[in-house]
C-alpha cells in the first residue's frame, strides 16, 4: 500500500493528455492495413478521414498532412508568394509559425497582439504593411479566433493573401461559420497534444478549388504521374496508421469536448474572484475548441507567473508558460526590426503573465481542487 501511495504522489499531472481509442479498436484497424499492405500514399483510410473531416470542419476542401508544420509550409508555398517578400504574423505563437515563413524564403514581420484574445491586433497590421508585404499569417491562439473580418478586409484593401494558423481551433466557429472557411488557407494541427489527434498530423482547409491539385502535388514531391514532376514538392503525406487513429478519435472528440467543458466550468467557478487572476473568455460570437485553459497572472497577484509555475512544479503539477519565450526573442529573429520591444509592448507584457493549466477530459476533480486551492492566495486558503 505504501508503494502505491508513493507512486501516486510521484505521478505528474501534465497540461494535456492525448485522446486515445481502445487498443482493441486500433488493432482492428491495423489488421485491415496489414491485409491490404497499403501503408501510405493516400490509402483507403487516409481518403476516408479526409472526406469525414470535410463534414466536421464544414469546408469543401481538406488536404491531410503528416504534421501541421509541413502543412503550413505547404500552404505558404501553394500561394506563390514572391521570394523575399514579407509576411505579417504574431510573435505569440509556436515556433513553427515564423519558421515556416522563413523556410519559404520569406521574411516574418511581427505584429503586436490584443490583450484580451492574445491574437494578432488587426489595428496594428496596416502600419507594418510595405511594398514588400505579400501575406498575413494570423494565429487563433488557444482557440480564440482572430478578428477574421478585419483581417480579411485589410488583406483585400492591400491585395494580400491570408493564412490562418488554426492549430488550436479544431471545430471553432465564428458567428455561426466554421473557422476553417476564412482566409485563403487555414492549417489545423493533429499533434498528440491537440483536442483531435492522429499522433502527428495536420490538414489544410480552403475554399478555392484551384488549390486542390496544387496542394495534392506539393505534398507528394510535386509528382503528377510516374514520369512527370512539375513542381518542387515535399513529402507531406499522412500514412494509414495515423489516419486510422484519426478515424477512431473522430468518434471520441465530442465527448472529450464535453468533459473539458465541465472542467472549464469548474475552473471558472473556483477561480472567479481571485484577485490578480484573469481568465480570458471566449467572445460571444465564437464557440470554444476547449484546447487550452490559460490564465493571466496580473501584477496584483502575490506571486509572479514564474513563481506560481515553480510552486505547481513542486507538487508535480506541470503547468506551461505558453508562449514563453515569444518568437521575437529567439536568437534567429531577435535582430529583426519588428522584434523590438517598442513594436511589441503588449506581447512582451503578456509573455510573462500567461500560464496554461492542466486541461483534458480524464483530469480528475480531486486534482482540479488541488490546482484551484494552490491558486488561492495564502490568506484565503
Amino acid at each position: 500500500m505504501k508503494n502505491l501511495q508513493e507512486n501516486k504522489q510521484n505521478n505528474k499531472t501534465f497540461v494535456t493528455q492525448p485522446l486515445l481509442p481502445s487498443l482493441e479498436e486500433y488493432i482492428s484497424h491495423l489488421k485491415d492495413i496489414w491485409e491490404s499492405k497499403w501503408l501510405t500514399n493516400m490509402g483507403e483510410k487516409h481518403n476516408l478521414l479526409e472526406n469525414r473531416l470535410k463534414g466536421v470542419l464544414k469546408i469543401k476542401n481538406v488536404s491531410l498532412f503528416n504534421n501541421g508544420a509541413i502543412a503550413l509550409l505547404t500552404a505558404l508555398k501553394a500561394l506563390d508568394l514572391p521570394a523575399g517578400s514579407e509576411v505579417i504574423t504574431t510573435p505569440f505563437t509556436f515556433a513553427a509559425t515564423p519558421h515556416c515563413i522563413s523556410w519559404n524564403g520569406l521574411l516574418p514581420v511581427f505584429c503586436d497582439i490584443e490583450p484580451g484574445t492574445m491574437c494578432i491586433d488587426p489595428d496594428k497590421i496596416e502600419n507594418l504593411i510595405t511594398a514588400k508585404t505579400s501575406a498575413i499569417l494570423a494565429v487563433h491562439v488557444y482557440g480564440f479566433p482572430c478578428d477574421v473580418e478585419k483581417i480579411e478586409k485589410i488583406a483585400q484593401k492591400h491585395h494580400l493573401k491570408v493564412i490562418f494558423d488554426a492549430a488550436h481551433a479544431f471545430t471553432t466557429e465564428f458567428k455561426g461559420k466554421s473557422i476553417a472557411t476564412f482566409g485563403d488557407i487555414s492549417m489545423f494541427s493533429f499533434h498528440a497534444t491537440k483536442l483531435f489527434n492522429t499522433a502527428e498530423g495536420g490538414c489544410l482547409t480552403y475554399n478555392n478549388d484551384d488549390l486542390v491539385k496544387k496542394i495534392y502535388n506539393l505534398r507528394n514531391f510535386g509528382i503528377q504521374s510516374e514520369e512527370i514532376v512539375e513542381e518542387i514538392g515535399i513529402n507531406g503525406k499522412m500514412n494509414e496508421l495515423q489516419a486510422s487513429l484519426g478515424l477512431l478519435n473522430l468518434e471520441l472528440f465530442e465527448e472529450e469536448k464535453n468533459k473539458r467543458a465541465e472542467i472549464k466550468a469548474f475552473y471558472d467557478q473556483n477561480l472567479a474572484g481571485i484577485k490578480g487572476i484573469r481568465v480570458p473568455q471566449m467572445p460571444e460570437t465564437a464557440t470554444n475548441s476547449y484546447q487550452y485553459y490559460p490564465i493571466v497572472i496580473e501584477d496584483d497577484y502575490p506571486l509572479s507567473r514564474n513563481e506560481l509555475y515553480e510552486k505547481f512544479k513542486s507538487i508535480n503539477i506541470m503547468t506551461r508558460k505558453y508562449f514563453y519565450p515569444i518568437c521575437s526573442d529567439y536568437e534567429c529573429y531577435k535582430g529583426l526590426p519588428s522584434s523590438s520591444k517598442e513594436n511589441l509592448p503588449v506581447t512582451n507584457e503578456i509573455k510573462n503573465k500567461v500560464l496554461c493549466l492542466p486541461f483534458y477530459g480524464n483530469l480528475d476533480f480531486e486534482t482540479l481542487k488541488i490546482i484551484c486551492k494552490t491558486l488561492m492566495p495564502v490568506r484565503n486558503q
